[in-house]
C-alpha cells in the first residue's frame, strides 16, 4: 500500500491534478493511482475531455447569443482556449465565465468581430441579474409627490440586479435580433453605439436600450450622488441628455427601488 499523503501533500496533489485536468500538455500527476502508464494516461485523458466539455457547455449556456453569432465550432474552440488560460477558481459553476469578455478582447481569432466582448459583458450581466437578490421596484409617481425644489436632493437607490453596459457597438440590437431568431444576423449597418440596461424587477431578466447620457446618470446614482448633481454630470457628458426620458426608462424597467431625501452632493 502506498503511503497516504498528509494534509499538505494532499493539497499539493489536488492542485497538480486540477492543473493537469485543464492543461492538456501536463501529464497525470504521480500519486493518483498505481497502474500501467499507457492505461493511466488514456483514462485520465477521458476524464480531462469530460471536464473540459462540461465547462465549454456551461459557457455556451451562459453566452448563447455570442455562441450563435460565431457558430458552435468556433465557440467551442474559443471556450477550450479560455478554459486552459482561465481555469475555474471557485467550486460554484455559476461564477465561471466572468473573465470571458476580457479574454475575447485579446483573442486574435475573434479580432474581426470587435463587438463580441461587449456582447459577452451583456450576457454575463443577464446571468448575474438572474441570480441576484430581489427587490421591489419604486413607482415613478413618488417623484411627482415631491415639491419641485426637493427633487435635486433626492437620492435614488438602484435595484441589486441592475447593470449598465455602454458600448460603441449596437449591442442591444445585436442581442435582441439574435436571441430568438432561427438564423443569426449581422449587427445593424450603421454601427451606432448603444447602452444596455439589464434589470430583473420580478422573475424575468429584462433588457432595455438606455437614452444617451443615462449611463452617466446611473453611475452617479450608484455612488450615492443626489439627483440634481447626477443630472448635471449626465448633461455634461451628453449635450442632448433628457432627464424625463431617462427617469421614465429607469423606473419603467424596475431599476429604481428607493427614493430618499438627502444632501444635494
Amino acid at each position: 500500500m502506498p503511503a497516504q499523503p498528509d494534509g499538505n501533500g494532499l493539497a499539493d496533489l489536488q492542485h497538480r491534478f486540477a492543473r493537469a485536468v485543464l492543461q492538456a500538455p501536463l501529464s497525470v500527476p504521480d500519486g493518483i493511482r498505481r497502474q500501467v502508464r499507457p492505461a493511466h494516461e488514456r483514462r485520465f485523458g477521458v476524464y480531462r475531455n469530460n471536464v473540459k466539455a462540461s465547462l465549454a457547455a456551461a459557457l455556451a449556456a451562459r453566452f448563447p447569443v455570442l455562441a450563435r453569432l460565431v457558430g458552435e465550432e468556433f465557440f467551442t474552440a474559443t471556450a477550450l482556449v479560455f478554459i486552459e488560460r482561465h481555469p475555474p477558481r471557485s467550486p460554484v459553476l455559476a461564477e465561471y465565465g466572468i473573465a470571458f469578455a476580457s479574454f475575447l478582447e485579446g483573442f486574435d481569432p475573434a479580432a474581426d468581430l470587435p463587438y463580441l466582448p461587449d456582447i459577452a459583458r451583456l450576457e454575463w450581466a443577464r446571468h448575474v441579474a438572474f441570480h441576484s437578490a430581489g427587490a421591489s421596484a419604486a413607482d415613478i409617481g413618488r417623484l411627482a409627490e415631491l415639491p419641485p425644489e426637493a427633487l435635486g436632493s433626492v437620492t435614488l437607490g438602484l435595484h441589486p440586479a441592475m447593470a449598465v453596459i455602454a458600448s460603441p457597438w449596437p449591442i442591444v440590437s445585436v442581442w435582441t435580433t439574435n436571441a430568438h431568431d432561427a438564423t443569426p444576423e449581422a449587427p445593424a449597418a450603421d454601427w451606432t453605439g448603444e447602452t444596455a440596461l439589464v434589470t430583473r424587477p420580478h422573475l424575468e431578466v429584462l433588457l432595455h436600450r438606455l437614452p444617451p447620457g443615462t449611463d452617466r446618470l446611473v453611475n452617479k446614482l450608484a455612488q450615492g450622488v443626489a439627483l440634481g448633481a447626477a443630472t448635471e454630470a449626465a448633461s455634461r457628458a451628453h449635450e442632448g441628455f433628457d432627464l424625463a426620458t431617462a427617469l421614465s426608462t429607469l423606473f419603467g424597467a424596475g431599476a429604481i427601488t428607493t427614493l430618499s431625501q438627502g444632501s444635494s452632493r
